[in-house]
């Protein structure tokens, strides 16, 4: 029910979860300065990105999406369709989908981790990945700022685990019907991980941001160092491959010394 249905009805309005976080930002606040403070949930506040850059971005995104991406997004139902996925009504049960969402993530980020760290070598960087370096400091556009070539390579990072999903479970455990990839799962897996992309190059942290819920997410916090340093950090979506590679000694060294000097600022404000 909105505040006007309210109104007419007389009864008392519920705000939902957003609304009540939107509502604490300025409780007992000077409106004309709660606006300004989200601004300090940005990660790198020294570099501000100009008009020129988002529409520069946004030309080259568009660009790409309809004469490399569109042909490949329209060639994919009848491709789905060969290959035997499901795509008619009823749709599976989220109980179904929610664990092939979460395994076509730790898929894409296993792959996506080798790829991208395979394109900092010099060569492959110099030649494909510095188009994607361009923005120092990312916006959330930028995420699918990169080379045709990267794009269509990390691509398959995408849409490779739902397809080796499929033919595992179709050809060698002949599951139920219940377990069989369905046209809405992948719809909504490519979602998900838009959302993913989107918000690891928001360049904003804030208290809200699903890695304060999920401390191995990485998001805009672990993606934002990339950017800033060039280096280190390669995952997509989880922190754990960076981890146990040791290609997060760099960032954790760096936040290590950012929550240190917020420290002594602190105490020296007491």
């Amino acid at each position: 029910m909105n505040s006007t249905l309210a109104a007419a009805t007389g009864e008392p309005y519920q705000l939902n979860w957003l609304e009540n976080q939107w509502e604490e930002l300025y409780k007992d606040r000077n409106p004309l300065l709660v606006t300004g403070i989200v601004a300090f949930y940005k990660i790198q506040q020294s570099k501000v990105n100009t008009s020129a850059d988002y529409w520069k971005c946004t030309k080259e995104v568009l660009y790409q999406h309809f004469l490399y991406e569109a042909p490949l997004i329209f060639f994919f139902h009848p491709m789905a369709t060969f290959l035997g996925m499901n795509v008619s009504a009823p749709f599976p049960q989220w109980k179904y989908i929610w664990p092939q969402i979460a395994i076509f993530f730790v898929y894409e980020d296993a792959y996506h981790y080798c790829v991208h760290r395979l394109m900092h070598w010099p060569p492959l960087y110099k030649s494909i990945h510095k188009v994607h370096h361009e923005y120092a400091a990312p916006i959330g556009i930028a995420a699918e700022y990169a080379h045709p070539l990267e794009t269509s390579i990390l691509g398959f990072g995408t849409i490779g685990g739902p397809l080796l999903y499929h033919i595992v479970q179709t050809h060698y455990f002949h599951g139920s019907r219940d377990w069989q990839l369905h046209m809405f799962t992948m719809l909504f897996w490519i979602m998900c991980r838009l959302f993913q992309a989107i918000d690891c190059h928001s360049g904003y942290d804030f208290p809200w941001s699903l890695r304060h819920f999920v401390p191995f997410w990485a998001g805009a916090d672990h993606h934002d160092y990339h950017h800033m340093a060039f280096v280190g950090n390669y995952a997509s979506s989880f922190r754990w491959w960076d981890y146990i590679f040791g290609t997060d000694v760099k960032y954790r060294a760096y936040r290590a010394r950012q929550a240190e000097e917020k420290r002594l600022q602190k105490k020296k404000g007491l």
